[in-house]
């Protein structure tokens, strides 16, 4: 936010020097977020760096953050994301409808909007950084997206909204029933030790999931995402749904389970079942895309899915498995969508069809898209790997029907990513392609951490499972449940 101000009071035409001020002061945020990491006691399920100010004294309302295991791997995904996104897309904000001034700065306040909504302890804090995030990607879509951008940016913002009130509604109830019991409170660690009646919980609790299921985004609720991720720009697109959707899947942990842990057992089959069909949706939908930009958003639309069924499988596997799947989907996903960037504003199409034999004019583009999508698909050895097989084990040892149902979004994921592959990448090399440009320079740079994290991830997850683990395990046990024990067939 600082870096903002700074910007804010630099003149518009000095793009060069504002592009490269963003970029160092989001360089300076990861780093400062790795050193949280490095800080931080993974044997400690306590919130970690906990900071509370009073911020509105007559409702009790305080500025209160702080981390635990969950939200600073989120955190990390978002700083390490945004210096990525700026060094990839140096140009994208040159034609928008305003200045990169206006560019940068709506970048620069949307990442300290995702670090407030993960940091949160106060529920109205949160909903404020919620709320709040809708306003610079509404400008990014709006300002610099391409063809129907105003109308997917107001469907996202119109979506958003309402989901946005159901739990402003929900969260207002809830102040008035902490008010009765004790004391009007925001604080999340109070505001879990209330006793509420099973109807008024039940319907407190679809006030937050749907809100989280919009945010997500999780079928029924997801059809605004293919139109805004076709509309953004590339940085945008990443930013979207590598960071802002997984607030929809951290609400799910955080708020829904944790204030409502009751509603949530009887909600469960529910959304378990929504869950797969989202699994199974996506995929379908991705394999019958032509355009680039929406394979990647039903891909999400699935692998969105596969979250929330691990959330839901109320396993420690399945709660560990899904909170790594929302860091490693935001990786592949990054890559995939800078990477398509890139091919999109050389080729001048979105088409699939339009990028045959690229593996032989461009090799190095084709080979990082081909990693960033054996990633997507799960491939042993790549980041999703871990994460899915968590998920369906997980969900196995409790809801064994619908992980095996699951499983065929993995079959399904193979044919929406191999057939593309197959005719971007391979085949004759389609007209117009002939001169086309192979990755610069500084495009190699950008690409080159996300491909090693990808490839390490899927090699060595421990670090990051370390972190996960020990409060993925407590939101299990605080929700009143304990691992299935596996049966000896004698």
């Amino acid at each position: 936010m600082i870096i903002a101000g700074i910007i804010s009071v630099l003149p518009s035409k000095n793009n060069e020097l504002i592009k490269r001020i963003a970029f160092a002061g989001s360089v300076i945020v990861a780093l400062a977020s790795m050193f949280l990491a490095i800080g931080f006691d993974k044997s400690n399920t306590s919130l970690q760096f906990v900071q509370s100010n009073a911020w509105i004294p007559t409702f009790n309302i305080n500025y209160a953050v702080g981390l635990d295991g969950i939200s600073l791997v989120l955190i990390l995904l978002s700083t390490i994301l945004v210096p990525i996104v700026l060094l990839a897309t140096w140009h994208e904000s040159d034609g928008g409808r305003w200045s990169s001034k206006a560019f940068y700065i709506l970048i620069l306040v949307l990442e300290t909007m995702m670090i407030g909504v993960f940091a949160a302890t106060d529920l109205f804090l949160f909903y404020v950084f919620f709320e709040a995030m809708l306003i610079p990607i509404y400008f990014l879509i709006g300002g610099y997206g391409s063809d129907n951008k105003s109308a997917a940016a107001v469907k996202f913002l119109l979506y958003s909204l309402f989901g946005g009130l159901l739990m402003l509604a929900s969260i207002i109830g809830i102040y008035v029933i902490s008010g009765n019991q004790i004391g009007a409170t925001f604080d999340l660690t109070q505001l879990a030790t209330l006793e509420i009646d099973n109807r008024t919980e039940n319907l407190l609790f679809l006030g937050f999931f749907i809100a989280f299921a919009i945010k997500a985004p999780l079928w029924p609720f997801h059809t605004w995402l293919p139109d805004a991720a076709k509309a953004a720009t590339p940085g945008t697109s990443v930013l979207l749904l590598g960071v802002l959707d997984k607030v929809g899947t951290y609400g799910m942990i955080r708020f829904c389970i944790q204030l409502f842990p009751d509603a949530s057992k009887t909600f469960t089959p529910i959304i378990i079942t929504l869950a797969v069909v989202s699994i199974i949706y996506g995929a379908f939908m991705a394999i019958g895309q032509k355009d680039i930009k929406g394979l990647i958003a039903f891909t999400s639309i699935s692998h969105f899915g596969f979250i929330t069924m691990g959330i839901f499988a109320m396993t420690s596997q399945g709660m560990s498995g899904a909170n790594l799947y929302m860091v490693n989907h935001g990786f592949s996903t990054a890559a995939l969508f800078l990477i398509a960037g890139w091919m999109i504003k050389r080729r001048s199409s979105s088409t699939i069809s339009d990028f045959g034999g690229l593996q032989r004019v461009t090799p190095v583009m084709a080979w990082t898209f081909f990693i960033a999508g054996m990633s997507s698909l799960a491939l042993p050895g790549l980041s999703s790997f871990v994460s899915e097989f968590l998920v369906l084990v997980g969900t196995f040892t409790r809801y064994p029907i619908a992980a095996v149902i699951g499983t065929i979004g993995i079959v399904l994921a193979a044919l929406y990513i191999l057939i593309p592959v197959q005719k971007m990448l391979h085949g004759p090399i389609a007209a117009g392609n002939e001169k086309l440009a192979d990755l610069s320079l500084r495009e190699k740079l950008a690409i080159s951490p996300v491909i090693l994290i990808i490839i390490l991830m899927g090699f060595y997850p421990k670090p990051v499972l370390d972190l996960i683990n020990p409060t993925s395990e407590k939101v299990v046990v605080n929700a009143g449940y304990t691992d299935p024990v596996a049966k000896v067939v004698k």
